[in-house]
């Protein structure tokens, strides 16, 4: 659990952009529920009912996988998260045409964070089924079934054959049961959207009409990597953090930490400019930085 005022600063230089930067998770906080639980699963019902092709997929022969995800994920919400913050309705909640959803779905219903599960063949780790109700700029329809390799195409410096494509299966390869990881990914979005679909928009006022940059969101991705002990599969959580960036004007460290983010945005080639959607708003962007660091340094 976290505190309302709890802010996450990955970008503070901790988790650099197109960096893999893999730490040893505590097991007693793989989960991670806060004040913003409801809405969470209110989007993930509304989606449920409106777009549920477009969140849920899974390969026939997952259904056990399914059940031992789900069952670790309700072992570990009734051991360290408070009643309140379960929505025990959830299950039994009918998919599509009055038909039980998908275990695997119905274990999403209890947590804030998608969950992905990834299984190895003989082309090696690819997407066999996932509950994703808040995709950060990429459609679950085109990741499923693929190898990493492929799911990882588009990102700089992760397509097949470069160093970080085989230093993450060989991550996967060697993940161990009892040795969970976490890892930071950050962005820089114009709007607090959960279910981002579509590519991070990298056209002009993307951050709001007029000289200043208003509509400026830090949309933060927690990921965790588990290996199954029953099915040898890999589950991968996925847990998003909406933050404007306006919460840096009030914070303590709010000058080093917009400092930190200024300076990272300005280390970025024009390829992975484009790919985190600043390709036409990094000046807006900055200029917005340098203000929040100045009004705090003044």
């Amino acid at each position: 659990m976290v505190d309302m005022e709890t802010l996450h600063t990955p970008y503070d230089g901790s988790a650099m952009p197109f960096g893999i930067g893999l730490a040893r998770l505590d097991p007693a906080t793989w989960i991670d529920i806060d004040h913003h639980f409801e809405q969470y699963i209110q989007e993930k019902h509304r989606l449920t009912r409106e777009r549920f092709d477009d969140v849920f997929v899974a390969e026939p022969g997952t259904e056990a996988a399914q059940r031992e995800v789900a069952e670790l994920i309700s072992a570990h919400v009734c051991d360290h998260c408070t009643p309140d913050n379960v929505a025990g309705e959830s299950a039994a909640l009918a998919g599509p045409d009055d038909e039980a959803l998908p275990v695997l779905h119905q274990a999403a219903f209890q947590v804030q964070e998608d969950l992905v599960l990834m299984r190895k063949g003989d082309a090696g780790w690819r997407l066999a089924a996932a509950s994703v109700c808040f995709p950060s700029s990429w459609r679950l329809s085109e990741k499923f079934g693929r190898v990493m390799e492929d799911i990882h195409g588009p990102v700089p410096g992760f397509s097949s054959g470069t160093r970080n494509a085989a230093l993450i299966t060989r991550i996967f390869d060697n993940l161990q049961i009892d040795m969970p990881v976490l890892r930071w990914n950050w962005s820089i979005y114009g709007d607090a959207r959960l279910f981002h679909p579509q590519s991070n928009d990298s056209s002009e006022g993307k951050f709001g009409p007029g000289p200043i940059a208003r509509n400026i969101y830090l949309r933060l991705e927690r990921q965790t990597l588990r290996k199954l002990p029953e099915s040898g599969d890999i589950l991968f959580t996925i847990r998003i953090y909406n933050d404007p960036l306006e919460r840096l004007e009030t914070h303590p460290d709010g000058a080093r930490l917009a400092s930190a983010i200024a300076d990272q945005v300005k280390s970025l080639s024009p390829a992975e400019r484009a790919y985190k959607g600043l390709a036409t708003e990094q000046h807006r962007l900055l200029d917005r930085l340098a203000t929040i660091e100045r009004n705090q340094t003044g």
